[in-house]
């Protein structure tokens, strides 16, 4: 891997030599190549604000940008160089900066003498103002340096319509940087800031040197269809052709110093369409919003013209800081590059007077039902900004594909989510400001979703997400998904939280009019369930009835209805969502609350100061519990808890059955008291059970409860309700406030009951071999809470369920017969680790050693996504594995498993090795040698192995080019020589395996790293290069490093598109490899000269016992050259040549001459 300070010279060169306009080029390049993240992309602004300017910032950025670039040398120094080379070869399609002088032809004559006329001759200024803007070559004027010549209106219009009609003869010579980045001329550099950039063609973009300074200012009273069709562009009435000069989009301290900022003017022609917030228009040459103050009109909507059309995009929403909850001074820049398939935007129509009063009733409505999230908890009081991370998808094909959510989704390290991480601000639009019009927002039980919506809810009430003029909110729990009796104009104004509107015809009529002006909010969508034929019935009209949620929202999500809103739908991941996730513009995850964000929630919890330090101290002491309050919800239990107690006396549980059934009883409790009694809770039991069989939290009609226990249960925080305003009255939609409370009360009832029998419990344990259909985190915590309430100790709440001990009794010991009979090791990765969470609700040490005593000694949870909660649970069970002498290998690649729990696990002694992804190891690494942990450090580096190493993707051999790197130099990226690192990585020295499987599209081009990586595994044994397309220049490439491969023992080259020229060069190689046991070539384009040169090294392969050459091109006389060669090589135990241009008669001949020539065997 090239050295860090070789990459740092290079950026540096790139800085200092390139061409300076073509640094937005390179950042955006850089930033599409995922080589840094947005929020890395946006700090280079943020820093620069406070910078100094001059030759020290332009050495911070490539400071900055070189430790990215390095990290992904391979994906970026193509990107890098190309800056050069742009630079050094402009080619045919070099800027012209004298702009387009046909663009004047549009204005008459006889519009600028009647503008000439008017200017005043004797201002100040005005001839330097003037002559400024025109050549000499322009003008008669006389060469004399002192003589200036006075300028009068006959010769200004003369001179001007000179200019306008003379055409450039040649292309001006492009301004010549040195590497001082200065200009080579001393004039150009002076007034370089007057040039002017190229317009984009087939736009309105004329230069200064078109146009008198004056006349750039003009108020000119013309629309745009009489500037291209009439000879005369001053009608009555009419708007104003305005010419804007726009701020470069890099006008930033730190840019300043490296990209000199051009002016750059924009003709507009502007159509007003009524009292609507407007939008700056963008220059389509550097994507700059041009500045308020030199507008001459209003701001348009839209331009009449396709060319100017294509500059408008939405305006953006003002970000917010997530951590100080402040609008920045500067926002960042966004590429203004407009997507590829654009749909072309369509006049907004004028919205009436009564529309804008019901949206302003909307957004009233709206902030006052969003910003109280429950009793005594506000939206501004507790609401935590929490980050979103993209997700991408991996298109899983075949038969065989698995269609399981979190194999579909590609899961990112660790440090890959830090990186990538956004907030709200960019849910609808990404870092090009591109349109995002369906969007996921995935998240589990409790993590946030429903508060999310409800704040974007809130922004739009409040002003922000200016681009939507409607905003409906639809939770999916609270109606009733199948009932085929809406239409689109019930759904959004009945069934969404919006306020009764009086003429709801017109508003709806308007909605359809500017779909683009929509934004849809799904909560819940988890609830809308069978899926499979969603996408088949659809509603297809916006006027007709008769159809359910689920057909109004598939005619949505197709486009069928209401096409151009937007549409977000947030929903649990391991869930039904995975039918529709190809079909979304961008998917989205809430992060877990940081460590910071769980003491600022618990700090905005407790007002009173000694609580707040009691409550923080109790919550970190318990490991367990503050790992659970990752979960917003989760945390908001245990702060419910502590309040209702002293939280220096009360003693937090440490299990989640523990905390939920500890709210559950507390709220019981308290309700009791205001009531007087406590009423029996069984009926809410079975409605919780008979919930979870359909997989609903809403109560239907047929459950019927009494006004007293519905109370009772509104009370208590088991029941909420949602107001469904329809036209005949406003209804109330009941359901159960949360999965956690629906799924204690239903584990409560299979526990507790006589009528449930153990066959039915057991029947709920979904760890079976068996397949049954998922039912995600519904299976997950109710089978949790099941084992934690089997198990409990004190005893459990009063619910009026007829029980017994003995029942109790009897259900345990199926539950145990059952765990003794499973085989954790033929468990999923996903069902291992629920059967570690079930083992761990029990808090039975008993059960926890029957558990390890079961393990395989290899541990696999690759691809089920741990959180830290999932970490500590697995290492406090594996202690247990001390006391029977047990040591495990784990595997957590593909877990994202956080950076502390990785640690813990890492630490114990029953781990004897692990494998994570590579740059979650190495951030492991550098944070043991920063807190001087030697010691640990030391065992972290011994017991990583990558062995078998499979690389799919080319960050994996970036990845191992990165451990090479170590290996070799003995230290750490960012740190100093590490006595550790003495020995090297042994999971480099020992790798034995190695399969490069990147395909025939992105195999060949990092092909040449993993040869340049191949004699640092000088221990490799097995290389499987199969189906990769390498060609003869790889063949060759490869040659070179097989001497160096001496313990290599079986090599498969097949599918490689391997001439003769390749095989020729490796047939020699081949020979020096004493080691090689097993050679395939089978599928390559091997002719008679290629298998001749094989057939001359093969009796020197001494060692070689299986040779493959299937499929190939060679005749009968290559074949014959074969197998005379195999006659002298009595150790080969197999030849496979069989294709179809060797005579099966040949064939058939050699193989009774030797019977070790086989066909496809």
């Amino acid at each position: 891997m090239v050295p860090f300070q070789e990459v740092l010279l290079e950026v540096r060169r790139v800085l200092e030599e390139a061409e300076p306009s073509l640094l937005p080029t390179l950042l955006n390049q850089l930033l599409d190549a995922q080589v840094f993240s947005v929020q890395y992309y946006q700090s280079l602004f943020r820093d620069a604000d406070s910078g100094q300017g001059g030759s020290a910032d332009a050495d911070g950025l490539a400071r900055k940008l070189a430790l990215p670039i390095w990290q992904k040398w391979e994906a970026s120094k193509g990107i890098l160089f190309s800056m050069l080379v742009e630079k050094e070869d402009p080619g045919p399609d070099e800027v012209d900066e004298t702009g387009d002088p046909g663009l004047c032809d549009l204005i008459p004559d006889t519009l600028f003498s009647a503008y000439i006329d008017s200017i005043d001759l004797s201002s100040p200024g005005f001839d330097e103002s003037f002559d400024l803007c025109f050549s000499d070559d322009v003008f008669d004027i006389s060469d004399e340096p002192d003589d200036k010549p006075t300028l009068g209106r006959e010769d200004i219009k003369r001179q001007t319509r000179k200019r306008r009609y003379k055409r450039p003869s040649k292309k001006p010579s492009r301004l010549k940087r040195n590497k001082g980045g200065n200009t080579g001329d001393p004039e150009a550099s002076e007034n370089y800031s007057d040039a002017i950039t190229a317009p984009c063609e087939g736009s309105f973009q004329p230069s200064v040197r078109t146009i008198p300074q004056q006349l750039m200012h003009a108020p000119f009273a013309v629309t745009a269809a009489t500037a291209l069709e009439s000879a005369s562009l001053v009608p009555s009435s009419g708007q104003t052709l305005r010419i804007i000069h726009t701020i470069n989009h890099l006008a930033h301290p730190v840019m300043n110093q490296i990209v000199p900022v051009r002016p750059t003017y924009v003709l507009v022609s502007p159509q007003s369409l009524g009292p609507i917030s407007q939008v700056f228009p963008l220059s389509p040459a550097d994507g700059a919003v041009a500045p308020l103050e030199l507008s001459m009109s209003s701001h348009p909507t839209i331009s009449l013209s396709d060319t100017a059309s294509r500059v408008w995009f939405p305006s953006p929403l003002t970000p917010v800081s997530h951590s100080k909850g402040q609008i920045p001074d500067k926002i960042p820049p966004e590429d203004s590059t407009p997507p590829p398939h654009r749909t072309k935007k369509r006049l907004s129509p004028v919205i009436p007077k009564h529309v804008e009063d019901y949206i302003a009733h909307l957004k009233s409505h709206l902030k006052d039902t969003c910003s109280e999230k429950q009793a005594e908890i506000s939206m501004a009081s507790h609401y935590i900004e929490t980050l979103l991370v993209p997700r991408k998808l991996v298109i899983r094909t075949g038969k065989n594909a698995n269609k399981c959510l979190e194999k579909e989704l590609l899961v990112l390290s660790d440090s890959e989510r830090k990186k990538a991480m956004v907030d709200r601000t960019c849910i609808f639009q990404d870092c090009t400001l591109r349109s995002r019009h369906l969007v996921t927002i995935l998240g589990k039980a409790g993590m946030g979703k429903s508060t999310l919506l409800q704040r974007l809810a809130l922004d739009w009430s409040s002003g922000g997400l200016s681009q939507f003029h409607f905003v409906f909110l639809l939770d999916c729990k609270a109606v009733d998904l199948m009932r085929p009796c809406y239409s689109l104009k019930s759904l959004l104004f009945d069934l969404s939280a919006s306020p009764r509107c009086k003429d709801s015809a017109a508003v709806f009529q308007h909605v359809l009019s500017s779909p683009e002006k929509v934004l849809i909010l799904f909560d819940s969508f988890n609830e809308m369930k069978d899926l499979e034929g969603l996408l088949q019935a659809s509603a297809d009209s916006a006027s007709h009835d008769g159809y359910s949620v689920r057909q109004l929202f598939s005619g949505i999500f197709q486009r069928k209805i209401l096409s151009g809103c937007t549409l977000l739908i947030a929903s649990r991941p391991k869930d039904v969502l995975n039918q529709l996730l190809r079909k979304v513009d961008s998917i989205l995850e809430l992060c877990p609350f940081s460590s910071t964000d769980i003491e600022r929630y618990v700090s905005n919890y407790f007002t009173d100061d000694s609580r707040r330090e009691s409550a923080l101290r109790k919550i970190k002491r318990k490991k367990y519990i503050f790992s659970l309050c990752s979960n917003p919800l989760l945390c908001w239990f245990t702060c419910s808890l502590l309040e209702r107690h002293d939280a220096d006396t009360c003693a937090l549980p440490s299990t989640l059955t523990d905390l939920c059934l500890g709210v559950v009883s507390q709220h019981l409790e308290l309700e009791a008291k205001e009531q007087g009694s406590k009423l029996d809770i069984t009926q809410l039991c079975s409605m919780a059970w008979e919930g979870f069989k359909s997989q609903r939290s809403l109560l239907s009609q047929e459950q019927q409860l009494s006004k007293e226990l519905m109370d009772y249960g509104f009370g208590c925080r088991i029941l909420t309700s949602h107001v469904v305003s329809e036209e005949s009255g406003g209804t109330l939609a009941t359901c159960f406030a949360d999965l956690f409370v629906q799924s204690l009360l239903s584990a409560l009832l299979l526990v507790q009951s006589r009528d449930v029998s153990e066959k039915t419990l057991v029947a709920q344990m979904a760890l079976q071999h068996r397949k049954r259909k998922p039912q995600g985190e519904w299976q997950d915590l109710l089978q949790r809470f099941i084992m934690g309430l089997l198990y409990h100790r004190s005893p459990l709440p009063c619910s009026g369920l007829p029980h017994s001990p003995a029942t109790s009794q009897a259900k345990r010991q199926v539950v145990e017969t059952q765990l003794e009979s499973l085989k954790p090791g033929e468990l999923t990765p996903g069902k291992l680790l629920e059967l570690f969470h079930c083992v761990y609700e029990t808090s039975s040490v008993k059960l926890a050693k029957l558990l390890i005593k079961n393990l395989p000694d290899g541990l696999r949870f690759c691809g089920a996504q741990l959180s830290l909660t999932d970490a500590y649970v697995v290492e406090h069970l594996l202690r247990h594995a001390k006391g029977l002498g047990q040591m495990f290998s784990i595997d957590l690649q593909d877990t994202c498993v956080p950076l502390s729990g990785l640690k813990d696990i890492v630490a114990m002694n029953s781990i004897k090795s692990y494998r994570a992804f590579t740059m979650d190891t190495i951030d492991l690494w550098e944070d043991l040698h920063c807190s001087n942990d030697e010691l640990n450090l030391k065992s972290a580096i011994d017991k990583f192995t990558i062995e078998p190493f499979k690389a799919s993707q080319a960050c994996h051999i970036e990845n191992l080019a990165l451990l090479v790197q170590i290996h070799r130099e003995k230290k750490l990226p960012l740190g100093g020589a590490v006595s550790a690192l003495d020995e090297g990585i042994p999971a480099v020295r020992h790798l034995y395996k190695l399969d490069y499987e990147l395909g025939q599209q992105k195999g060949p081009e990092v092909f040449p790293c993993l040869v340049e990586l191949l004699p640092a595994l000088q221990s490799l044994q097995h290389l499987d290069l199969e189906n990769n397309k390498i060609g003869d220049s790889g063949a060759e490439k490869l040659a070179g490093a097989l001497q160096s491969l001496t313990s290599l023992k079986m090599l498969n080259l097949s599918q490689n598109s391997i001439g003769d020229a390749g095989l020729e060069k490796l047939a020699q190689a081949l020979s020096e490899v004493s080691s090689l046991q097993k050679l395939s070539l089978y599928g390559n384009l091997i002719a008679d000269s290629g298998a001749e040169n094989l057939a001359l090294v093969l009796p020197d392969m001494k060692s070689l016992l299986d040779l493959d050459v299937k499929y190939n091109k060679f005749t009968d006389i290559g074949a014959k050259k074969l197998s005379n060669a195999l006659k002298s090589s009595t150790c080969m135990k197999s030849l496979q040549m069989w294709n179809g241009c060797i005579p099966y008669g040949v064939f058939e001949h050699l193989q009774l001459q030797d019977s070790r020539i086989r066909t496809l065997l």
